[in-house]
This record gives structure tokens, sequence and C-alpha cells, in this order.
């Protein structure tokens, strides 16, 4: 297949190199599917300490630059390596990037990520033998390069057919800091330092920049696209989105479904599909119940939360209501690490509460397989949700969702309606502990009493698809939009008008047998004709994304 296309995306981090949060998830998948859809997406990340050990092997030294940060000229080498079909480049800098975590202090990562962005743009093209069509930028670490590619390329003449998407994975994280310091850093002209530009309250801000001077921004879910134009969800940034409201998008993620799939998963106790789920949960709940020193009582609700431990994630609902949950014949297992102030109250309670509760203040990949695996119902009270993985992996698994209405969670789980019996989990509207409380007891209650509707719930969540094809498509057909390219993936479908041809054929041999046949077989000709044109009236499905703008 041609890839017509050629998209290079930046970011600070990536599965399976490294991973923080949810951003590393998708860079980590979506050029995978792009690939396999005949687009050429590349990535492009820094050469962190971890990544440079761990790969040290596979690393191809490419060549090196020196790259302008105000006053001084920096090392930069560039080194690249393929996995799953996808060429990765990474951008190597000991002083910036030599360090065992990502994200080292705030102030810091300004300066590292300003450096990485300029050495970005600088390796784009003759250097790095890859002139892309699209720049997909993603969060605030890469919000600036849309900007700089205006100011510092563009209007000298240096890669005016490269388009840019950014991409808003988490509005909350901006990066912002003082104009000064980000103006001599990133060498920026004065007549881009102004407020309909990147200054926010008199501070550089990347992702207003970002969302300004790029082609198109998308977020990872169409309700969280709408969301972030309100003052409640918009983080100061509301104003600048409605303005560019033309351009935002929501695209809903995927999920890793080589990763996340009991019926190949080595890390559970028990594998299964959709057609022993019953059995294989079992055994997993068993197992997990005895792991962590719970009751062993296979009739007890199985509620779980993986999470990051923090505001944002409904902790404070969870913490309100949770010894009543525990009171209700509920059983809890929390995973994950955040707030020391979260991290206490949860443990304290689950040291209350000894085998109806355990609170684990870590993040272990496999005890988290298991627990999707082994829990009967996955809570999600999120105050805001992007988009969101693990209700995803939860209905892959068996888990019944009980989500808040928000942002992906929105997008993706259907709740449970009693008198159609429609739905893949339950759902709240309002951030209010009573109100999480309540939905939870009533999921609880059918899972206790009403096993037929319990399994139909269970059997809806697993036979989604959760995969990045639909998504891969839509980031496609953005691409084809913005730069006028068309998708090689049309090339498939030209030939379904020879299709057409045989019954054409067919009707001139038809007449020779029976001549007066020969007026109906004309009308039915003209009845065709709209049959013709079918192939081409597929072609705006590529452009999905046009559909979603505003």
């Amino acid at each position: 297949m041609d890839k017509t296309i050629k998209v290079l995306m930046a970011t600070s981090e990536c599965s399976p190199f490294v991973k923080v949060g949810g951003l590393a998830d998708v860079v980590g998948s979506l050029p995978v599917e792009l690939n396999k859809q005949g687009v050429d997406c590349r990535v492009i990340l820094p050469l962190y300490k971890k990544v440079k050990v761990k790969y040290s092997d596979k690393l191809k030294f490419l060549g090196w630059k020196m790259v302008h940060m105000g006053w001084r000229s920096l090392y930069a080498g560039l080194f690249s390596l393929e996995q799953n079909g996808v060429t990765f480049y990474f951008v190597d800098n000991e002083y910036y990037f030599n360090f065992d975590q990502i994200y080292v202090e705030y102030v810091f990562d300004i300066e590292r990520y300003c450096f990485y962005q300029r050495a970005v743009l600088d390796f784009m093209g003759d250097f790095m033998n890859f002139e892309p069509n699209v720049l997909h930028c993603n969060d605030w670490q890469t919000g600036m390069m849309p900007m700089l590619l205006d100011c510092h390329f563009k209007r000298h003449g240096y890669h005016t057919n490269v388009q840019t998407v950014y991409t808003i994975h988490n509005l909350k994280y901006q990066g912002v800091h003082s104009t000064d310091v980000v103006r001599e850093m990133l060498d920026l002209p004065d007549e881009y330092l102004r407020d309909d530009f990147c200054i926010k309250d008199r501070a550089i801000n990347f992702m207003k920049a970002g969302i300004v001077f790029s082609n198109s921004v998308t977020t990872v879910s169409p309700t969280y696209a709408y969301e972030i134009m309100t003052d409640y969800y918009g983080e100061g940034l509301n104003g600048i989105l409605q303005k560019y409201a033309y351009k935002v998008s929501g695209i809903l993620n995927g999920m890793n479904d080589l990763e996340y799939d009991p019926s190949t998963d080595e890390k559970i106790p028990a594998k299964y599909s959709i057609k022993d789920y019953e059995k294989g949960k079992a055994i997993c709940k068993k197992s997990l119940q005895e792991q962590l020193n719970l009751e062993v009582n296979p009739g007890a609700p199985l509620c779980a939360m993986i999470s990051r431990l923090v505001d944002q994630k409904g902790l404070d609902l969870l913490l309100y209501v949770v010894e009543e949950m525990l009171y209700d014949g509920m059983q809890i297992v929390i995973l994950g690490t955040g707030d020391s102030y979260y991290e206490r109250a949860l443990v304290d309670i689950a040291n209350r509460n000894p085998g109806k509760m355990c609170a684990c203040i870590d993040f272990d990949s496999g005890l988290a397989h298991t627990i999707y695996a082994a829990s009967d119902i996955f809570l999600m009270p999120s105050l805001f949700e992007p988009c969101g993985l693990s209700q995803l992996v939860s209905m892959a698994y068996g888990s019944v969702p009980v989500v808040r209405e928000t942002g992906g969670l929105k997008d993706t789980v259907t709740p449970y309606n009693e008198f159609t019996g429609d739905g893949n989990g339950f759902s709240f509207a309002n951030i209010n502990a009573h109100e999480f409380l309540f939905i939870t007891k009533y999921a609880a209650d059918i899972y206790r009493h009403h096993k037929d509707v319990w399994n139909k719930l269970i059997e809806n969540g697993m036979k989604g698809d959760y995969s990045w094809t639909k998504s891969a498509g839509e980031y496609a057909g953005l691409y084809s939009l913005i730069t006028g390219v068309e998708l090689p993936v049309e090339e498939k479908k030209k030939p379904a008008p020879k299709a057409e041809v045989k019954p054409k054929e067919e009707k001139a041999k038809a007449p020779a047998k029976k001549t007066t046949a020969k007026k109906p077989a004309a009308k039915k000709s003209t009845a065709k004709k709209p049959a013709a044109k079918k192939p081409a009236a597929k072609k705006p499905e590529a452009k999905k994304p046009e559909g979603n703008k505003g």
C-alpha cells in the first residue's frame, strides 16, 4: 500500500518507552494503526535515561546539531529505532534528559521542553530525511511548535507545506511561564507576544499558542471537546477555544487490545472470553480476594478503582460514602498513587475494615490486570475525564463501570435502561457523593438479585469495539482534510465500480434473447445509475472529523 500522507507525531512520552499517563498509551498505539491504514506516521520524543539504557543496542545514531537556546548553542543528537512497524526518533541531550524520572521540576521542565521543541523543528526535513505533511503535537510540552514553525520557518520559506494538528489530552496542564524567560529561550519576535496569540495573564501559555497557531485542534473525546468551551471545564482557555471552535473536534481514544484482552492475558489467574467469562472471572475474583486478604465471598460485589489518586478522579466523592458502601456488603479494592492526603485516608479506612477493603498504594501492572479481571463493578466518579482508558479496559474484562457523565466516560458508557435492557454500565450526572452512592448500590443490587440482567451488561461491554481502528480512520481523514492529500485507502474502493459493469453486460445479453425486453432493460439501467455512484459517496466518511468541527 502506498503511503501518501506523512505525519510526525511529537510527544513527551510514549508507551512502551516511557509512560506517566494516558498520553503514552495514545502515542504508543495510534501510530501503529495509522501505518496499517496507509499513513506514514512516525514519532519523536526525548531520549530519556531509561530509554537510552534499555534500548542502547537498538538505537541508531543519525547525527547531531547545535540548537540555539537564547545566547547558548546546545548539542542535540538524533537517534532512531523501529518497533511495531513504526519509526521512532529520539532527541538526545544529557543535561536535559539524563534523569531517572520523566518530569523533573516544573520550571526546569519548561526549559527542557523548549529545547526539545526547537530541536524537533531543526531536525525535521533533510536532516531527518523525512518531511512530514502533518506535524501532530500533543499537550503543553509541544504547544509552542505550531507558533515556532510559523515564526522561524514558514515566514522564511521553510516547511511551508507542513500543516499542524494539536491534541489536548488534559486542558488542566498548560505550560505557563515568564514571558521574558521563554521569549529568550525560543527567540520569539515581539510581534508574536500578543494576548490573542500566546500571552495569557501576562505570561506565555504553551497550550494557548498551540490552539491559536495549529490548523486543527483535537481532544480525546467528542464530549470533552464541547465541555472545554464552558466556564467550568475550560480552565481559563474556554474563550480562546470558543473563538477557534471551527477547528476544534473530538476523536475518541481507543485501547491497546493486544495488551488488554482477557482471552490472551498472561497476567491474570485464568484466561476467559465472552463464552466462558463466568468461570474465568470467578477464578480471578477468588484469587484476588486471597491475595489481598479479603473475605473469600463470591456473592459480595467486588468494586475496584485503578487511578491516580487526585481530586480530578472524584476521590472526595468516594471518601465521603466509602464506609456506607462497605456497610452495604460491597468489597472495595483501590490501586494507585497520588496525593498523600488521599493515600493516607484510603489506607486508614482499609485498616478499619479488614477483609472488606484493600488500598494498594502502588502501581503494579500485573495486579492491575488481575483487578480488572476479578472485579464486578469498576468505579470512575471523575469530576472531569478527557477520555479515560480504565472504563474501556474494565468493559473488555467484563467489569461493569459506574461513571460520572463527563467527557469520554459519557461517550463510551451507555447507562443501563431497565425498560429496554440496553446499556453497558451505570452513570450519574452530578458531582454529588450520594448520587454516586445510590447508583453504585443500584448496580450492586442488580448484581445480587438479577443475574440475567447483569450477564447481559457484561456481554454488552465485552462485545464492544474499543480498538484504535475507527479512531485512527478519523485522524487519517483529518490529516487528509487539512493537507488536501487523498488517503490511499480510497484506492481499495476502486474495484467497486467494476462490480456494476457485470449487470450491464448481462443486460446487453438479455435483449439478444428477448427483443421485447429492450425497453424495460433501458429503464433498469437508469435505475442503476445511483448505485454506480455509491463508491464516490463513501469518500466523505474518511473525513469524519470535518463533521465534528465546532
